[in-house]
């Protein structure tokens, strides 16, 4: 215990301990480094040189260290990959270091080559200054010859006559007034745009006599008037309205006479004045007939022939409808054909010829070659005999149940009211209308009220005298609308009728139909006709229609129209030519002077558009008839031009009978402006577009930071006056071609299906050519149409909210269609497609076509349209049943043709594999 103490704190014991343990642990680790030291430094000096020693040895197989060849080390496993992934390196190394320098060759070929260029693009900058030096000094030689060889012409000087024209030759008897001594056509001159001015009945005795409906009618129509002119002094044509005048204050024939010479316009004799006698009755009074009316005009229903100066004077027909439009729902349909009676007849005669000349001849002697003075008593007897026969039902009454309305000597009165003899005529597929006895008789208001009347319900007139002057009879082909048959051949009429087939029944109703609308219906229609035949006698061209005029919505553009990558798929079709040349328009080819002369029949007479009666359009469709020669001031439209060919010829050129055209697409849009910029975009490079019209429905204005797309040609961004879809189909002046692409601004059409649209289209101008196929159907268990949006083998219309028409037919929707089918359209907000196949189909008389196989055309993601909403189809069939009885007929036909390019793939449903396809 002591002892481990004292050394513990340091101390001696023991003998001197403490030191010996001190002295011998600094030997220990002073022997401890030193043999470290010799571990360190000697042995590694020893093992390397006992190593290369060994390595001297004489057998070298026996060499265990050393350094070793390349071989020899890739022998080791874990060597080995390193090896392969140095020479790999190596080889890639080589091959960048080959393609390096192949590049630096091509660089400097390149840079050859564009060195070439800039020198070739110098030289062709050039020439091509050198070319317009030559074109210019071209045009201005070629100005300098057409100069030389041409004479200069321009619009003869109008010639205004003196007020009393006082030279004027005078002609032997105002009875023997023509155009050519009695009308001084120095009034009007062939650009004078024949000016009319209309009396004010008011101001004048006789006005305040008239009768008040006819008036007012009379009235509004001439302020809707284009020819009307408030400027007395350069008027071609005075009018003077006399109308049916009220018994009590119906002044004398001398009164009359002598108010007309008071007209401050009359110079003395009345020449180039018309007199226009509108009845509204059938007992109208000729009370013209003994008034001495100078060289003035007559127009009315009433003529004797000493008081009928033929091609100057004018049969018209009765105003029946004075102040409303026709009731197109009462108006029966045109099928079935054959209607309950094969004929009827309704009439009393009050006073015979017969009984005033007290001469009876029998059958016998008008056999033997004595002619009859009256055969009206032959055409009872006959009738009668008809209808005891039972062979068909006809119904022939010659006394009146009640009293019958007052009529002229030897006609046949009118019998009970008219929606009576309306009822009738409605159970009638022949309607005889009996011309007065006394054949000095030229017309009267009796048989021109049951002409009207037999035309509106679709009763075909038989009218019994050739003797008759029909209304307009000079300008239309009445033959085409009624039968005209003499009276000696009344015992020939029945077995005339029953041999008249369904075709032919038809086709003369829809025209007798076409002519009630076009020249008989309204009071605008009656004055219009009227102008309309003076206009044409003279031959003076109609002034040029009007064009709806469109106010442009100022928007920014700018915005790089992107790429739709559907529009770059345009599948396997070419589409066809370059189009380099800036945005033209199609040359409007004006009438000429001589057309009025010319084509005055196939004008008056056509069902495709009355535009005689009212002005022209400059974009009137080309028929083969008459693709031969158009005239216009610039020249004639060329016949042929397409470069034929095959394969790289034809799609080399755009070929067809116009080889220089555009279309315009015309896009009607309502506050989608994502969706319509969308569509705007997919325009972008499409060959042969003018321009784009973009109807902007809604009265809120576009967005006021909304940038427009730039796709190479304007866009245009009309205003409407009301949210309508009528305004799809307004012929806007900013359409300048004939083709117009309706489109829908959700409508999702690629580039090649548009332009093998626009190729079918200048193959057929007059139909629609389109994409979206539909058709109608008869329901039997309702008895109605109905509207059917299925795929199907046959169609009957293309929608146009994808279809090439002609600009001709924007004319015809806004103006001449009946305006109750537009009003439809605006109640429904619906069928303006509808009504756009209806109008072509009905002037055509062919079918729309439809091009390529698919069947929709909505771009993916849009939003909703209205055609998805659930009463979308119920309003459809309602609108086609209106549209059947407003024509009259079904105008659309079915068609199982379809035109598809011989590259597009076809593809079929799996249970609509025997459609037929025709290429």
């Amino acid at each position: 215990m002591t002892g481990y103490t004292m050394l513990r704190n340091g101390g001696v014991g023991n003998g001197g301990q403490p030191w010996m343990l001190r002295w011998s642990s600094r030997i220990r680790l002073t022997w401890l480094s030193f043999t470290l030291f010799i571990i360190l430094v000697f042995f590694p000096l020893i093992a390397h040189y006992y190593l290369t020693t060994i390595d001297d040895a004489d057998d070298a197989g026996k060499r265990i260290f050393g350094p070793r060849t390349g071989n020899e080390l890739c022998e080791v496993k874990h060597v080995q990959d390193l090896c392969r992934i140095r020479e790999s390196v190596s080889e890639e190394l080589l091959q960048l270091e080959a393609k390096r320098q192949e590049l630096n060759s091509e660089i400097a070929k390149l840079n050859l080559k564009i060195e070439a260029c800039k020198k070739s693009i110098e030289n062709a900058k050039q020439d091509l200054l050198q070319l317009k030096n030559v074109i210019s000094q071209t045009e201005h030689s070629y100005k300098e010859l057409m100069a030389q060889n041409q004479p200069k012409l321009s619009l003869p000087i109008r010639l205004l006559p003196d007020k009393d024209d006082s030279n004027f030759p005078l002609p032997k008897s105002h009875r023997s007034c023509r155009l050519h001594n009695c009308f001084d056509y120095s009034r009007c001159p062939l650009t004078s745009g024949f000016p009319v001015y209309v009396y004010n009945s008011d101001q004048f005795d006789f006005g305040s006599s008239l009768d008040p409906l006819i008036k007012q009618a009379f009235e509004s129509t001439v302020r809707t008037n284009v020819y009307v002119t408030e400027n007395a002094n350069i008027a071609c044509l005075y009018i003077i309205l006399m109308g049916e005048m009220q018994e009590p204050a119906m002044p004398k024939p001398t009164e009359l006479e002598q108010q007309l010479h008071t007209l401050p316009f009359w110079r003395t004799d009345g020449h180039n004045h018309l007199i226009i006698n509108l009845s509204r009755k059938s007992e109208t009074q000729n009370f013209l007939y003994n008034v001495s009316t100078g060289r003035a005009m007559v127009a009315q229903s009433t003529f004797y022939d000493v008081q009928y100066r033929p091609g100057f004077d004018i049969v018209v027909s009765p105003l029946v409808h004075a102040m409303s439009e026709p009731n197109f729902l009462e108006i029966p349909p045109q099928v079935p054909v054959k209607r309950k009676y094969l004929f009827s007849f309704q009439g009393e005669k009050v006073e015979s010829l017969r009984s005033s000349l007290q001469e009876v001849r029998s059958f016998e002697e008008e056999i033997e070659g004595n002619a009859p003075a009256d055969y009206d008593d032959r055409i009872i007897t006959t009738l009668k005999a008809v209808q005891d026969s039972k062979l068909d039902f006809v119904l022939v009454e010659f006394t009146c149940k009640n009293q019958p309305k007052a009529s002229l000597p030897t006609e046949w009165a009118l019998c009970g009211e008219r929606e009576d003899r309306l009822e009738l005529l409605k159970l009638s597929t022949f309607a005889l209308i009996i011309t007065p006895g006394d054949t000095h008789l030229v017309i009267s208001a009796g048989c021109a009220m049951r002409l009207f009347e037999a035309l509106e319900v679709g009763a075909i007139p038989v009218i019994l005298g050739e003797q008759v002057q029909l209304p307009y009879h000079d300008v239309i082909r009445w033959n085409e609308a009624a039968l005209i048959i003499p009276k000696p051949r009344i015992t020939e009429v029945h077995f005339l009728l029953r041999s008249i087939s369904d075709n032919d029944l038809l086709a003369m109703r829809r025209q007798g139909r076409f002519l009630w609308e076009t020249y008989f219906s309204t009071s605008d229609s009656i004055f219009s006709t009227v102008l309309a035949i003076i206009r044409t006698r003279i031959q003076i061209p109609a002034v040029p229609i009007r064009e709806e005029a469109a106010v442009e919505i100022p928007h920014r553009s700018g915005k790089a129209a992107g790429t739709d990558p559907n529009m770059a798929d345009n599948g396997d079709l070419d589409l066809g030519p370059v189009e380099t040349e800036p945005p033209y328009s199609s040359p409007k080819y004006l009438r000429n002077f001589t057309l009025t002369a010319m084509d005055i029949y196939r004008n008056w007479n056509s069902a495709p558009g009355p535009f005689h009666l009212f002005p022209h359009t400059p974009f009137d469709p080309v028929l083969p008839s008459e693709a031969k020669f158009l005239g216009s001031g610039t020249g004639f439209r060329p016949i042929g031009g397409g470069a034929g060919g095959s394969g790289k010829e034809f799609q080399a050129a755009l070929g067809g009978n116009v080889p220089r055209e555009q279309f315009t697409v015309v896009m009607l849009t309502y506050e989608r402006e994502e969706v319509l910029m969308n569509s705007l975009e997919r325009l972008n490079g499409l060959p042969y577009l003018n321009k784009v019209v973009v109807v902007w429905n809604s009265p809120k204005l576009p967005s006021e930071d909304l940038l427009w797309p730039d796709i190479g040609v304007p866009i245009v961004v009309v205003r409407t006056e009301k949210n309508s879809l009528n305004n799809r189909f307004l012929p806007w002046d900013e359409i300048e071609t004939e083709a117009i692409l309706s489109i829908d601004d959700d409508a999702h059409l690629r580039h090649d299906e548009i332009m093998f649209g626009f190729r079918v289209w200048r193959e057929a101008r007059d139909r629609i050519v389109g994409f979206p196929g539909r058709y109608h159907a008869w329901d039997i268990p309702h008895q109605s149409w109905l509207y059917n949006s299925n795929y199907s083998c046959e169609l009957s219309m293309v929608l146009t909210g994808a279809a090439f028409f002609h600009k001709y037919y924007a004319y015809l929707y806004s103006y001449v269609m009946p305006q109750a089918i537009r009003d439809m359209v605006d109640e429904y907000i619906n069928c303006e497609d509808i009504a756009m196949n209806f109008l072509v189909s009905h002037i055509t008389r062919k079918p729309p076509i439809k091009v390529t196989s698919r069947w929709t055309f909505r771009c993916p993601g849009c939003p909703q349209a209205l055609s998805h909403d659930d009463s979308h189809f119920h309003e459809r069939h309602k609108c086609i049943n209106f549209f059947v009885k407003v024509y009259g007929y079904m105008p659309l036909l079915y068609t199982q043709f379809r035109v598809d390019s011989v590259l597009f793939k076809t593809r079929l449903p799996h249970d609509k594999t025997k459609c037929f396809k025709f290429i």
